[in-house]
């Protein structure tokens, strides 16, 4: 093969997609260590408060050019929900747990929302399981409880509960996106991103004002508040819902796999946070899990045997 050959067929065998996954999953990572930031200085529901109304202001230009006012309206009540369960309870359940433990146990812990999502679809939609997926879904629970069980002590300043508030936000992310996918099928993301966005902030807004703190903000939490919103919410969801029109909702989704070893490397190099063998073990084995859960592991052979079928089919 020669040199221009060779360096064809590196380019095609590469997704041209590939840089939007690994910058998403770098962003995304550093949310944890945004909010650990933020929230040492003004607390869980004031973080996650200024956080999802800065990230609405961040949206609301696109949200204006491309006219979906008229769509937000017409599915209030379904964004008011999405708000709660996608941005506003989970993001102050993580910002209140990584103030006892570590940014990059929170983002493996998070690593499991498709496996929650996974589980609920199950119990709301009925939606069938393969022998894979069900083993999927056992894998990935066990290394949950051996994660979670390791780091949960209930005892005073044990870590229990934050752990059990990281395995509550992924919980609800599961909800949210089975909510999103049978109440609001059709709906644009960049409508649903937005809307929800407001919804969050409008339900936090009264909370975050009383307990807003009196003392003026440092420059480093002023830093991870713009960091949180604009990058970690606002750019994550553009970058977010590319991915899905260019590379498909299973790639897009597998984005959560990779956004705990950038939060890991984070925390090491800016924390000073241990990284345990425990950690890296519980954490491949929710990640495989997951991925079997999901149908992501042979989903391209299932395609490959699907279109194989309809073109016997067609004779």
């Amino acid at each position: 093969m020669t040199g221009a050959s060779a360096t064809a067929a590196a380019t095609e065998a590469t997704p041209p997609w590939l840089g939007e996954f690994v910058l998403l999953a770098a962003v995304w990572g550093a949310s944890f260590l945004f909010m650990r930031v933020l929230g040492a200085e003004v607390g869980a529901i004031p973080t996650a408060g200024a956080r999802v109304a800065l990230a609405a202001l961040s949206l609301l230009p696109l949200m204006w050019l491309r006219k979906l006012w008229g769509v937000s309206r017409q599915h209030w009540r379904g964004m008011l929900v999405v708000g709660l369960l996608n941005s506003a309870l989970p993001f102050a359940l993580y910002a209140w747990a990584v103030q006892s433990i570590n940014t990059g146990l929170a983002a493996i812990l998070n690593a499991s929302s498709p496996l929650f999502g996974a589980m609920v679809a199950r119990w709301w939609v009925g939606e069938r399981l393969t022998a894979t997926r069900i083993a999927g879904l056992a894998l990935g629970m066990a290394g949950v409880v051996a994660l979670a069980g390791g780091q949960a002590e209930f005892k005073p300043g044990g870590t229990g509960w934050a752990v059990l508030a990281c395995l509550g936000a992924s919980l609800s992310y599961g909800v949210a996106a089975c909510y999103t996918r049978e109440k609001l099928p059709g709906v644009p993301p960049l409508a649903i991103a937005t809307s929800s966005q407001i919804a969050a902030a409008l339900l936090l807004a009264v909370p975050t004002a009383v307990l807003w703190p009196s003392h003026p903000l440092s420059a480093h939490a002023w830093g991870a508040l713009v960091g949180a919103a604009v990058l970690c919410t606002a750019l994550a969801y553009v970058l977010y819902f590319r991915l899905i029109a260019r590379a498909g909702p299973a790639r897009a989704i597998a984005v959560t796999f990779l956004s705990p070893v950038f939060a890991v490397g984070y925390g090491a190099l800016l924390l000073s946070e241990p990284i345990t063998p425990r950690m890296l073990l519980c954490g491949a084995v929710i990640v495989l899990g997951t991925a079997l859960a999901t149908g992501l592991v042979g989903a391209r052979r299932r395609r490959e045997d699907e279109r194989v079928a309809r073109s016997k089919a067609n004779g």
